[in-house]
């Protein structure tokens, strides 16, 4: 486990302590949908070194957070899943994306995306209250032919990868303006306008996705000393 502490007795800083080290929390991100084994963890973060992921690994395993499994197949492989007490992050990690999200701009050229954010992020931004008695299923194409479906069912969403041969709509922004979806910075009907999205399916669910995926807007950075 690290050595390095805040040396306060605080819950928030044990916290920072287990998953506040560079990686750790995008980690256990990457666990929040389900086991992976080392190669899939780094594919998932293709700028970690090696080392450095075997690091965090130990460190969350020893701090509880995590555990390895070995599957029972003829490889013998082993995965790494989130125990009881680290599955307790999935809501906070929902929530401080969500927060995050808020400041995010354009997408750089070499961030990337794969496809658990994808998932996670409509799951970070979904409303479960506009989704009440709604049944509608999407099929959503990313830059670099990455696809994904989401089921919502009367408040309920369920995400995965992959296409959905039953699905309402089939949305494809033409560039990176699913941010601006999700944001408002883009309507619906600014996107067919202008050609930014693709839909394929009645235009009223893509304007339906807009409703029930949403990332609300940051508020306003104050200049100077604020005085009251």
């Amino acid at each position: 486990m690290s050595s390095r502490t805040y040396g306060q007795f605080c819950g928030l800083a044990r916290a920072l302590e287990i998953i506040g080290e560079r990686w750790s929390l995008l980690i256990v991100r990457d666990l929040v949908l389900g086991p992976k084994r080392f190669t899939e963890l780094q594919a998932g973060l293709p700028k970690i070194p090696p080392s450095t992921l075997s690091a965090r690994l130990n460190e969350l395993e020893q701090s509880g957070v995590l555990r390895r499994r070995l599957l029972p197949q003829l490889d013998a492989a082993v995965v790494y899943e989130l125990t009881e007490y680290g599955s307790e992050l999935d809501q906070i990690v929902l929530d401080l994306g969500l927060w995050g999200a808020r400041s995010l701009g354009r997408q750089a050229p070499e961030d990337v995306l794969t496809l658990d954010s994808a998932i996670l992020s409509l799951y970070t931004t979904f409303r479960s209250e506009k989704a009440k008695g709604v049944q509608v299923t999407y099929e959503l194409h990313y830059p670099g032919e990455m696809v994904l479906h989401a089921i919502v069912e009367d408040g309920a969403l369920k995400v995965a990868g992959g296409t959905h041969p039953g699905a309402d709509a089939i949305i494809e922004p033409l560039g990176p303006f699913f941010k601006d979806l999700l944001s408002g910075d883009l309507t619906a009907a600014e996107a067919t306008r202008t050609g930014k999205v693709r839909i394929e399916g009645a235009f009223e669910y893509l304007e339906l996705f807009t409703e029930l995926f949403h990332i609300p807007s940051a508020p306003k950075v104050s200049d100077g000393i604020v005085v009251r």
